[in-house]
């Protein structure tokens, strides 16, 4: 955090540099989040580690759809892809929220196994961009704390639940509405 600090507004690019890279390099973020509130506190800190985390997962996701699912498509066939197209194209809002709420789901297995999905790009964005929030806040909140949370915090962490938790609900019933039109 002492060296972060000392690099200036460099520090503040570092933190966002070291959320991409994770992407590709397995190394444990939450220590990078932590070290954001330390140096920039709760809601600067929250805002760099997301900005970081987008970043590198939307360049994941890419790599994956552009790379990948030629591969695995010519691995397993165009009959298996096209049963996972039709399982994620009914699931993809819902399964990709719910995965990204759960701490021990790997971030970086959702962005490739996603990228190999036909869940578009849209979805992806903006599932992950709500999905990672609670536990960025809370890791960067454990940062900036070192001390009791104040009330300020806890707010913004209820807050951010409850929105996450109203995504959840609409689109679970949009899922349901959508299955039970085809059926």
């Amino acid at each position: 955090a002492e060296y972060v600090k000392s690099l200036g507004i460099w520090g503040h690019f570092s933190l966002v540099g070291l959320m991409v890279a994770h992407s590709f390099v397995p190394f444990p973020a939450e220590v990078v989040a932590v070290v954001a509130g330390m140096c920039f506190g709760t809601v600067w800190g929250t805002i760099l580690t997301w900005i970081g985390a987008m970043i590198g997962a939307t360049l994941a996701f890419g790599l994956s759809r552009k790379l990948g699912r030629p591969f695995v498509a010519e691995v397993f066939g165009l009959k298996r892809m096209a049963s996972v197209d039709a399982w994620s194209s009914q699931t993809s809002v819902a399964t990709l929220i719910i995965v990204r709420l759960i701490p021990v789901v790997a971030f970086n297995l959702v962005n490739y196994g996603a990228g190999l999905t036909r869940v578009s790009w849209w979805t992806f964005i903006w599932t992950t961009a709500i999905g990672v929030l609670p536990m960025t806040i809370l890791m960067v909140m454990m940062g900036d704390q070192m001390r009791e949370p104040n009330w300020r915090d806890w707010l913004l962490l209820i807050a951010a639940g409850s929105i996450i938790a109203v995504v959840v609900v609409l689109a679970r019933r949009r899922a349901l509405a959508r299955q039970s039109q085809q059926s």
